[in-house]
């Protein structure tokens, strides 16, 4: 498999998918690939808008993008060299892909050669499940089940920041509480700026920040490890 997860679509004050577009080049190449965006984490913006921007902040590299709609998204997908999908609402995102149908198309795909790009939302749907995404349950899938790109859980938008008289629970104490209950699946919390690529059986780490990976074991407390840049997980697939 060829899958490459970014954590968001942009990073601190940078343009909309600015940090994104090189490591999106450097793993496709330069071939004149399709690419089938799927849009379906957008809750406020349109699909064809938000297709939009996406064709536009790649503008210049040498790739075809079409927006799946609802109404014709296996035969994009089916059609597609590459699936890329966007940022949103993860809860939305799922619902919608189960909904079409879409699932285990997008799934077979990717498990036998075609290129997966996804980014926040999009990079959650490569883990096993979406029970450790940071967004709001505003719809209630089919199922929680993920596509397993990656035999574990991913965070995108990973930080922990405890704030001086807040009382909810941090980050970290959020994935530690999913551990508890899962503690046979870890957790990869990827930073804004940072993804996860995984080529030729090898699962990397990139980004100029360090990420994080939670590991659970039965009956004991959670612990949390230092990922760097550059580190290769391999181990973990």
């Amino acid at each position: 498999m060829k899958v490459l997860a970014l954590s968001s679509s942009r990073v601190g004050n940078g343009g909309y998918l600015e940090s994104a577009r090189l490591l999106i080049e450097e793993f496709l190449g330069t071939e004149g690939l399709t690419i089938a965006f799927i849009p379906f984490a957008s809750v406020q913006t349109n699909y064809e808008e938000y297709g939009n921007m996406v064709k536009q902040a790649l503008k210049g590299l040498p790739y075809i993008i079409t927006t799946a709609m609802n109404d014709d998204a296996r035969a994009v997908i089916e059609a597609a060299d590459v699936i890329m999908v966007g940022g949103g609402n993860t809860f939305k995102l799922l619902h919608d892909i189960y909904d079409l149908d879409l699932f285990r198309i997008i799934q077979t795909k990717v498990r036998t050669g075609t290129p997966y790009i996804g980014w926040s939302a999009g990079a959650n749907l490569c883990g096993r499940t979406i029970s450790t995404t940071n967004d709001m349950p505003i719809i209630q899938p089919r199922s929680f089940e993920a596509f397993g790109f990656f035999p574990f859980q991913v965070n995108p938008h990973y930080l922990n920041q405890k704030i001086e008289g807040h009382n909810g629970e941090t980050r970290d104490q959020r994935l530690e509480e999913f551990l508890v209950l899962n503690p046979s699946m870890p957790i990869i919390g990827i930073p804004e700026g940072t993804a996860l690529r995984l080529n030729n059986g090898e699962l990397l780490f990139i980004g100029d920040k360090e990420g994080v990976c939670f590991e659970g074991q039965e009956g004991r407390i959670p612990t949390k490890g230092v990922v760097r840049p550059g580190e290769i997980l391999s181990h973990l697939l």
